[in-house]
């Protein structure tokens, strides 16, 4: 069992930037790829970054390229996500997941509760 706990949401304008982090208990957390999914208002859940148990490979959605950075310190058990140039559409419930499978495509098996970001115009 893992239990993953997102925080760093928050209200801000379009422009600015925010991290988030994602604190992974239960099994060892450097056994798992990491995800972030988001979900805005009415619509579907979707992908939006991904980061390999090593950290040395990680993965993004066309909407988030070049503006949002994955990254994880195995240490503490976190992973992050830098979010750069945010827009009003970027506003959406961040969940981080854990990738159970040993190869091939990802089983995001675990998820957080969430954590609110709110992008203004």
């Amino acid at each position: 069992q893992v239990q993953l706990v997102e925080s760093g949401g928050g209200l801000v304008q379009a422009g600015g930037s925010l991290r988030l982090s994602c604190v992974a208990s239960g099994r060892t957390f450097s056994n798992y790829g990491m995800g972030w999914f988001r979900q805005a208002p009415g619509k579907e859940r979707e992908f939006a970054a991904a980061i390999s148990w090593s950290g040395g490979t990680t993965y993004y959605a066309d909407s988030v390229k070049g503006r949002f950075t994955i990254s994880r310190d195995n240490a503490k058990n976190t992973v992050y996500l830098q979010m750069n140039s945010l827009k009003p559409e970027d506003t959406a419930v961040y969940y981080c997941a854990a990738d159970t499978s040993l190869a091939g495509p990802p089983a995001y098996d675990y998820w957080g509760q969430g954590t609110q970001v709110t992008v203004s115009s």
